[in-house]
Formats: C-alpha cells, structure tokens, sequence
C-alpha cells in the first residue's frame, strides 16, 4: 500500500515539474529557432505562402524560423511529426485544405487532427485557377464547358494528388458541368503544371500562385477561379459560378501546432501572425500571388477548421476518391 502511495506521489510530483518546465519556457519563448513544417514538396502554394510567413515572423520574434519540406501521404506525414513533436512552440505546421480533407479520405492518418493538433490562426486564401494548355480549343470557359462534354472522358485534369484542392475543384466541377473528366493525380502541382504545358494533360485546377507566370507568359490559358468573385490578381478572368451558379471553393492555408503548447504561445502566436497579416509589405506580397490575408484567432479558425472538415468530406465522397 505504502508502494503505491509514494508511487503515485512521485507522479504527481513530475506532473508538476512538468508543468512548471513549460511554463518557464512559455516564458522565454522565443530563445532559439522555430522550425515551420510545410507537409508539401517545395514550390507550391503552401510553400511559398510558409517562406513569406517565417520571414516576417523572423522580424516579429527576433529567432530565426526554417521552414522545413516534409512531404508524403497527402501531407500526413509533415502534420504527423507536428502532431508527436515536444509541445513547446518550436515546431509549427503550416497546412492546408487538404489537412481537412483526410481526416475523411484516409482511414488512417497517423494522428487524430481533432485530438494532436491545435489550430493557431488561418494565413491566407487561396483562389485556385482553371487553365488549360493552347492545344485546347476551348478559350472562355462556356467554351471549355461544352468541350468537356463533348470529349467526355477523354479530357484530362491534373491535380497534385488525390484529396488535394485541384483533385477536388475538378471533381465538384465535372460535377456541375456534368461533364465527366478523367482525374490523373500527380506528386506534386509542379509536375502536373509542367505536363499540362507539354500537352500530356489539357487541365489543372491550380492555386493561382502556382500558374500565375505561365498564365502572364502566355504559355497556359487561365478560363475561371474558384472563388465567389473574380480575383483582383486576374480581374478579366470570370469566376467558375458565373457559368455554374453556386460553384465556390477557396484553398487556404493556416498554422497549427501540437496539442498542449502552452495557451500563452498559442496566443501569442496568433497575435503575431494577426498582425503580420495587417502589415502593408506582407499584404501587398500576398496580393502579388492572388491571396489574401487573413490572420484570425484560434477560436475561429477551430470553427472553420470543423466545417471545413464537413465540407470536404461531401466532396471526397463526390469523388468517389478514398485511401486506406
């Protein structure tokens, strides 16, 4: 019995040491490198969005944040290593949609998103773009429409890989065109990018930073965004719901770290990023990509986040796509 007594005595003990270790480095932080895992392979939307944000965070915090590349399964292997990092604010995750989207696709993620991670503030949004290459004949969007109805499954689209934001927007598109294309996944919107532009493929449903060059270059033609309006980036380019009444999806992007980072981090990261979100440079260089800044508070992003989460899983069953 005595056994027992001190056994849970010296529990409680290092319970309590514990705390006061992270409260003592909640309050010094920061005193050393963040680092900022992006789930994604460099170059995407995700990544570029990330290298802007750690640069301003730099000068807000005074230490040094690396963004780190750690792609695979969707970005469930990136999120995972978050989820099961020392919650001390030093290691932060910069996801996207799809971090949403697999609690639904995947039966197993590697973590429990609702239970590991914490959401700390919603970055930016996203509008994703419909180009094609100048092979297709198609060059308005009511055009490309009745193209792809015509050609059925023979038109091709593009996207990073199942789940993702293009695999997704080209679903709900068909959907609503009734149009039925051929999905072809990819490791990545930079190789799908490149194969739409040597013809492979003839669509991509991308995030606009990611085409933004090749639409100016002329070398893809951009038909529609997915946003509810038209993009100030691309103003001559119509929104897809002026053609499909009701048709919207946003890609956004957002920081999360692990579960029981102290609150006082948490909130003070999300002031932070709430105020860099406001600074005339960041908004100015996220307008330059199409995006825009948003910068809220843990609460609301944890409301968005659980509807997002609903959102996608009606798209994912839409598309028929599931890994296990």
């Amino acid at each position: 019995m005595n056994r027992r007594k001190y056994l849970l005595a010296g529990l409680a003990i290092a319970a309590c040491l514990a705390a006061t270790s992270f409260a003592s480095q909640a309050s010094d932080w920061p005193s050393r490198s963040i680092t900022l895992v992006v789930p994604l392979a460099p170059g995407g939307s995700t990544d570029a969005t990330a290298r802007l944000l750690a640069e301003h965070l730099r000068k807000e915090l005074g230490q040094q944040v690396v963004v780190e590349n750690r792609a695979g399964a969707g970005g469930n292997i990136g999120a995972a290593s978050v989820a099961k990092a020392v919650p001390d604010g030093y290691t932060l995750l910069m996801a996207t949609n799809t971090l949403a989207t697999n609690v639904t696709l995947y039966k197993d993620m590697g973590f429990n998103l609702a239970e590991d991670l914490v959401p700390i503030s919603q970055v930016a949004l996203i509008p994703n773009v419909l180009v094609v290459n100048n092979d297709v004949p198609a060059r308005t969007l009511k055009e490309f429409i009745n193209y792809a109805r015509e050609q059925k499954d023979s038109v091709q689209y593009g996207s990073a890989g199942t789940g993702t934001s293009s695999h997704l927007t080209g679903a709900l598109f068909g959907s609503m065109a009734q149009a039925e294309m051929l999905h072809i996944p990819y490791k990545g919107g930079a190789p799908a990018n490149t194969d739409l532009i040597g013809g492979q493929i003839q669509a991509v449903f991308a995030p606009m930073v990611e085409v933004l060059p090749y639409i100016e270059s002329g070398k893809l033609h951009a038909l529609g965004v997915t946003t509810k309006n038209r993009s100030p980036r691309l103003p001559e380019v119509p929104a897809i719901g002026e053609a499909l009444p009701g048709f919207e999806f946003v890609l956004w992007n957002g920081v999360f770290a692990p579960v029981d980072t102290p609150p006082d981090i948490v909130d003070e990261l999300a002031k932070i990023v709430g105020k860099v979100m406001q600074e005339p440079a960041m908004r100015k260089q996220l307008s330059d990509l199409g995006s825009t800044p948003v910068g809220n508070t843990p609460a609301e992003f944890k409301k968005i986040l659980q509807s997002e989460i609903e959102k996608s899983a009606e798209l994912v069953k839409l598309s028929g796509a599931r890994v296990d």
